[in-house]
Parts: C-alpha cells; sequence; structure tokens
C-alpha cells in the first residue's frame, strides 16, 4: 500500500510516499480502507520532533491521526461494527491507503468522508479546552485564531451550551466567524483594545500560537482561566498547555449528535493527495485556515 512516512524530523522536505506493508488490527481496533485524513497542526509538530508527551514516536514514522473511510477488518473482541460501515475516527499513521483506527463511530447522514475526516481530533480538542478553561453558560469565552478547525469547533460548541463566543481571525475571515455566532474582530495591532470593545471577557483560548498569551492573561486577569493547544512556552507565564487527548470515543460520540442536530458544520477549505502531503503541511503551518483541510486517499465511493 501507499504511505505517507519520514525517517528523520525536520521540515515538510523529509516526507515521502512510500510502499509499506498493510497494517491488522489487533483487539478493540478496526481497519478501515482510507478515503480521506484529517490534516491537523499536531502532524507537522511531531514531523519537525517537537516534544510533544501525548504522541511519543519512533522513526522512521507514518503521519496522522484521524481519517473517514470503510471498515475492511475488524480485530478481536470489537463489537457493534462490521465490514463494509462507513466510520470516521481517531488512529494511527492515517496518510495511508489503509489504516488502523482505535476510536471511531458511524459517519453521520450527509456527510461526505472528506467532511468527517475532518472533525475527530479536532473536536476532542475543542471539548476538552472549553472543559479546562471552565467556562459556562452566561459568560464570555475570548478565542485567539478562531477560524480554523479547532476554532470553527469550540464556537458552535460554546455557543451551542449558551457561551458568548469572541474570536480573532484575519480580516478575510471575520464573515466566517460571525456566520458562525461569534462576535468577531481582526488580530494584529490595536486587537486588545477591539477585544475590550466588544465586552469583558471571563475566559481565553490560544489556538495559534501567535504570542499573546501575555495579553489574554491581561483580558481575563488570571492565567488559569487561559488555555494554550499552540504555545509550548505558555506554562513559563502560568498559563495550561493542552496536549494530552481525553475520551476520543465520547467527543465522536458528541461530535455525532452535534452535526445530526445541525449544530456543528466544519467545511473543507482545501484538499490534497498522498503526494501532496508535505503542501498540506505547509499550509496547515502557515495558518489561516478556514475549517478543516484534508488529505484525500480515494475519491467518495462506495
Amino acid at each position: 500500500m501507499k504511505k505517507v512516512s519520514f525517517a528523520k524530523f525536520g521540515g515538510p522536505d523529509v516526507l515521502h510516499l512510500i510502499d509499506a506493508e498493510e497494517p491488522h488490527p489487533g483487539p478493540g481496533r478496526i481497519r478501515i480502507a482510507v478515503r480521506a485524513a484529517g490534516v491537523n497542526p499536531v502532524d507537522w509538530r511531531v514531523r519537525e520532533g517537537q516534544v510533544l508527551g501525548a504522541h511519543p514516536i519512533e522513526l522512521p514514522a507514518g503521519v496522522g491521526l484521524d481519517a473517514a473511510g470503510v471498515v475492511d477488518e475488524v480485530g478481536e473482541g470489537v463489537e457493534g461494527v462490521e465490514v463494509g460501515d462507513h466510520v470516521f475516527g481517531e488512529g494511527t499513521d492515517t496518510y495511508a491507503e489503509f489504516a488502523v483506527l482505535s476510536a471511531w463511530a458511524r459517519i453521520p447522514q450527509g456527510l461526505t468522508f472528506q467532511e468527517a475526516a475532518g472533525y475527530p481530533s479536532v473536536v476532542e480538542t475543542a471539548l476538552r479546552i472549553i472543559r479546562e478553561v471552565g467556562v459556562r453558560s452566561g459568560q464570555t469565552l475570548l478565542v485567539s485564531g478562531a477560524s480554523g478547525g479547532v476554532g470553527s469547533a469550540v464556537l458552535q460548541i460554546a455557543r451551542d451550551r449558551g457561551i458568548t463566543v469572541i474570536g480573532t481571525a484575519g480580516a478575510p475571515n471575520q464573515d466566517y466567524l460571525r456566520s458562525l455566532g461569534a462576535l468577531a474582530t481582526t488580530y494584529g495591532e490595536g486587537w486588545v483594545e477591539r477585544v475590550r470593545r466588544l465586552g469583558p471577557v471571563d475566559a481565553a483560548l490560544d489556538l495559534a500560537g501567535s504570542g499573546v498569551i501575555r495579553e489574554l492573561v491581561e483580558l481575563t486577569g488570571n492565567p488559569h482561566k487561559v488555555i494554550s493547544i499552540a504555545d509550548l512556552g505558555a506554562p513559563k507565564l502560568g498559563v495550561r498547555f493542552s496536549g494530552v487527548a481525553g475520551s476520543v470515543p465520547e467527543a465522536l460520540a458528541e461530535a455525532v449528535d452535534l452535526i445530526s442536530r445541525g449544530k456543528l458544520h466544519i467545511p473543507v477549505e482545501k484538499s490534497y493527495t498522498l503526494a501532496e502531503a508535505a503542501a498540506a503541511h505547509i499550509d496547515s503551518h502557515a495558518g489561516h485556515t478556514r475549517g478543516r483541510r484534508v488529505v484525500v486517499v480515494r475519491a467518495d465511493r462506495t
């Protein structure tokens, strides 16, 4: 099978499309014929060799956590899923023609494989950091770097819970943020005052790692009311860096519920082939995403 792999840490150029042995599921796992894989910042962070305790790896290594596809092997002890089912979920080395998943759910009706591939890690992360920052119904949450996949999920989940959301993003994405129910403003010079004019902030999330931790603490008045998923230096300022995943099965179940109720939709901004994985990482690293990016392994089909 074809698989994206890297044998040393480094830039996008270390990624290569190789021929590899097909994986097979152990107990409690399933294998899918991958239709699409989600592109997440953690993918290029791991490729660069950043120290992320949740994702220790040995070289050579594959790439990717999220995928959607068709079940073609079921491991021992697995119930409730059969060969031929259309699922999305989280596993390992998902930039490949076949991948083993450790958590999965059936794809909600009306969602394509490409769309579904963009949800698993994004929704888990969004649910986790909303919980960790402790924001409640009736309060206001500031989201820095709000237009990407996690930001899109955070805005919609928070609004469904009765939380007011202020989102920062580039000028081209202001209408997008408003379409998700956020009060929107641009980042850049004067952004703190622009946020203040929108109202007091009870909690804040740093999703972009753009060096704004001090300002987020200033706006909330408490470093314990700020969470970052992108700035490894955040703990030096008393802010928690959240990098360890919670329950992916629970997150997938909540994602299915939200999608089915029409409360969560994350658009696919751009798709890539397996051979274009390096370009996907370059674009992901550059930021300014509106929604999700995915690697398409096979065209949608049954």
